[in-house]
C-alpha cells in the first residue's frame, strides 16, 4: 500500500549535507516522495534514477562546504541533464549575489538560511505546480490530431513536427519575418504555405521563389520587377515577386544563394517597405510578409562575409528548425501511404498498399533526401509494381537498422525504444489499436497502459 502511494507522489530531491537539516526537511514533506543527497555524486545519481520534479539545493556542499563552487557545479549538471527540473537554492549568510547568480544559471528560486520550513514549503509546492503546468503544455504542444494533419495539409504524428507546426501557428498572425531552417526535402515550402493560410493574409497571394534556381543576373528582376526598356528584352513593365505578393506572403527558398549586392536591396525593402523596379525612379509601397528558408548555415556564411549580418537579423526574427524525416519516427510510413494513395489513383489504380517487407524497409531507411526522396521512391514504386502490393524491391530500398539515440539512463533508453516502436506500429496500422497490439506482440490492455504511461494517443 505504501509503495503504491509513494509512486503516485511527486518526487522531491533534497541536496543538503547537514544531517540534522536533512531529517528536518524530509519529514516536512508528507505529500512528496523525498530523496536525500549529501554530495554531488549522490545528488546526480538520484537525479538520473528518480527524475524529481523539484530539487532543493544547498550551495555549500563538500568538498567546499564554506563556499559555493560545488553547489554551482551541481546546479550546472542538473540543468544539463534535466533542464525542466525546478531547482530551489539555499543562500546562507545573506549571500544574495550567489542566489541571483543561481537564478541566472537556471535555478527556479532561492531561500535564505536559517530555513523557515513553512516558507520553503510554499516555494517547493509552487515550483511543483509550475513544473506540472509546463509538462502539460509540452504534452499539448506535441500532441498530434487524430487525422495526423497539422497546418491544414501537413501529415505527421511525430511530436517533433507537431511542435514545429504549433510554433508556426502561434506566429502566423503577427507580421514578423520567419526563417525556416532544415535539410533539403523536409517540407519548408509546405510549412511556409501553411503559415500563410493560418494568417490574416490568407486572402492575399502566396508567392514562392527558389533563389538558387535563378541565375544571379535575373534574380533582381524576378524579385523587384523592371520598367519597360530597362534592359535589352524588357519589352513591357513587369512586377517582381515582392509586388505580386502585396497583401500576402513571399516565400524566399534558399535565401542563402542571394548575391551580396542584391542582399543590400532586399535589406532596404525590409527596412522601408518600399521598392524600386529596375529602370524605375519612383518608390512603390509594398505590404508583403517575408518567409525564408535555407539548408545552409547562414551564421557560418556571415562569418565568411558571404551573407549580411544585418539582413540575417531582419529575416530571422523567428527561427524555426525543421527535423529531418529520420528524426520523426512513424512519419515515413504515414507519408508513404498518403503518397501511394495519390499516385495509385493517378497512374496505377491496381496498387492498393505496401507489402510487409516494403513497410519494414521504409521504417529502416535513413531517408537522407527526406520527404522529397520518399515521395519520389513511392511514385516510382507505384509505377513499377506488378501486383496489388508495393514491395521493398519496387522502392529500391534495402532493409536497414535505424541508429539508436544515447539517452540519459536505462529507463530513458527503454522509454525511447517503446515510443519509437509504438509510433511505427501505429503508423503501419493507421491507428487501429488491435492491429497495433498484434504488430507489437502485446495485448490490447498492455498497449493501452503503454499509451497512457507515455501520454501517446492512438
Amino acid at each position: 500500500m505504501t509503495d503504491t502511494r509513494a509512486k503516485q507522489l511527486p518526487k522531491l530531491l533534497i541536496v543538503e549535507d547537514d544531517p540534522g537539516l536533512q531529517a528536518q526537511l524530509k519529514w516536512a514533506y508528507e505529500d512528496f516522495e523525498v530523496f536525500i543527497a549529501g554530495d554531488r555524486a549522490s545528488a546526480l545519481t538520484l537525479l538520473r534514477a528518480e527524475e524529481p520534479a523539484v530539487v532543493t539545493l544547498d550551495l555549500g556542499l563538500p568538498p567546499d562546504p564554506d563556499g559555493v563552487s560545488e553547489g554551482f557545479a551541481v546546479l550546472d549538471e542538473i540543468m544539463a541533464i534535466k533542464p525542466d527540473t525546478k531547482v530551489i537554492v539555499a543562500s546562507g549568510h545573506g549571500a544574495r549575489e550567489s542566489a541571483l547568480r543561481a537564478v541566472a544559471q537556471g535555478a527556479y528560486d532561492f531561500y535564505p538560511k536559517p530555513v523557515d520550513i513553512d516558507a520553503l514549503g510554499l516555494i517547493v509546492r509552487r515550483a511543483l505546480h509550475l513544473h506540472r503546468i509546463e509538462a502539460e503544455n509540452r504534452s499539448l504542444a506535441t500532441r498530434a490530431p487524430a487525422d495526423h494533419r497539422v497546418l491544414g495539409n501537413m501529415i505527421t504524428a511525430a511530436p517533433e513536427m507537431v511542435k514545429v507546426a504549433r510554433t508556426i501557428e502561434r506566429v502566423a498572425n503577427t507580421n514578423v519575418s520567419v526563417m525556416l531552417l532544415g535539410a533539403s526535402g523536409t517540407g519548408k515550402e509546405l510549412l511556409a504555405r501553411g503559415l500563410h493560410e493560418a494568417s490574416s493574409r490568407a486572402s492575399g497571394a502566396f508567392v514562392a521563389i527558389n533563389c538558387a534556381a535563378i541565375p544571379e543576373n535575373l534574380l533582381e528582376s524576378e524579385l523587384f520587377g523592371h520598367e519597360k526598356g530597362a534592359f535589352t528584352g524588357a519589352v513591357k513593365t513587369t512586377e517582381g515577386k515582392i509586388e505580386q505578393a502585396n497583401g500576402g506572403t513571399l516565400f524566399l527558398d534558399e535565401v542563402g544563394d542571394i548575391p551580396l549586392q542584391l542582399q543590400v536591396k532586399l535589406l532596404r525593402f525590409l527596412q522601408e517597405r518600399t521598392i524600386e523596379r529596375i529602370g524605375g525612379r519612383r518608390s512603390i509601397a509594398v505590404d508583403t510578409r517575408i518567409v525564408c528558408a535555407t539548408h545552409q548555415n547562414l551564421e557560418a556564411m556571415i562569418a565568411e562575409g558571404r551573407f549580411r549580418e544585418d539582413l540575417w537579423y531582419r529575416l530571422a526574427e523567428i527561427v524555426v528548425k525543421i527535423p529531418s524525416l529520420a528524426q520523426r519516427p512513424g512519419d515515413a510510413t504515414l507519408l508513404a501511404k498518403a503518397f501511394l494513395t495519390r499516385f495509385a489513383a493517378q497512374m496505377n489504380p491496381s496498387v492498393k498498399g505496401f507489402a510487409p517487407d516494403a513497410l519494414a524497409a521504409i521504417d529502416g531507411w535513413g531517408w537522407p533526401g527526406n520527404v522529397r526522396e520518399l515521395e519520389n521512391r513511392v511514385k516510382r514504386a507505384v509505377i513499377m509494381a506488378d501486383g496489388k502490393l508495393v514491395a521493398a524491391a519496387d522502392l529500391d530500398l534495402p532493409l536497414a537498422d535505424a541508429g539508436a539515440d544515447n539517452p540519459l539512463n536505462l529507463k530513458a533508453v527503454r522509454e525511447a525504444a517503446d515510443r519509437k516502436a509504438i509510433r511505427h506500429a501505429l503508423a503501419r496500422s493507421e491507428g487501429n489499436i488491435s492491429s497495433t497490439a498484434r504488430l507489437l506482440g502485446i495485448s490490447r490492455p498492455t498497449l493501452y497502459d503503454l499509451l497512457k504511461q507515455y501520454d501517446m494517443h492512438g
